[in-house]
């Protein structure tokens, strides 16, 4: 059996929301079906809409990026309907998540943003998780929005680091 074109792309948004350990953002789901020529921006748009409308996936907002995950109803509806995914397209997917799975998992795990604060300041958090799981969230308030991007900036590049200093920092044993 085969699919028509807009279900197709939807059952293939299924699928790899399905395969993925964790959510994965528009930017992510668009740069499989792009990046592999299956269809348009637009098209991807419209059928993330219409997943989102008939609750077979869930929409989170975080860091101005929206996360996609599977819901109940959307894992039932792609197990009905999987066998409409050609075999060839199933190993694209895989092989995309297979491939990118350190850069796409660090996006859901590592994330900062900032908000402004009503005395002219910036109030900055960080979080880094492991899975679902949160390993370390800070909170600062800087003076200035340039501070606040800078801080961002270097927390993606170095989270690991700081999240190291801070473990073995306090955890070590001071002569008393």
């Amino acid at each position: 059996m085969i699919a028509e074109p807009a279900t197709l792309y939807k059952l293939m948004i299924l699928y790899i929301l399905n395969a993925s350990e964790f959510p994965l953002t528009n930017s992510q789901v668009c740069e499989f079906l792009l990046g592999k020529g299956y269809t348009t921006y637009f098209t991807t748009q419209a059928a993330i809409s219409d997943l989102i409308e008939a609750q077979f996936i869930s929409v989170e907002q975080k860091n101005n990026s929206s996360y996609y995950q599977l819901t109940t109803s959307g894992r039932e509806t792609l197990d009905a309907f999987s066998s409409s995914i050609s075999d060839g397209i199933k190993n694209d997917i895989r092989a995309y998540l297979e491939d990118k799975h350190y850069a796409l998992r660090q996006t859901n795990e590592i994330t900062a943003s900032y908000l402004p604060k009503k005395n002219q300041e910036f109030e900055v958090e960080l979080l880094l998780k492991d899975g679902k799981e949160s390993l370390l969230r800070l909170q600062l308030t800087v003076p200035t929005e340039l501070q606040a991007e800078l801080i961002c900036d270097h927390w993606h590049k170095q989270s690991s680091e700081i999240y190291n200093y801070l473990m073995t920092t306090l955890l070590a044993k001071k002569d008393r």
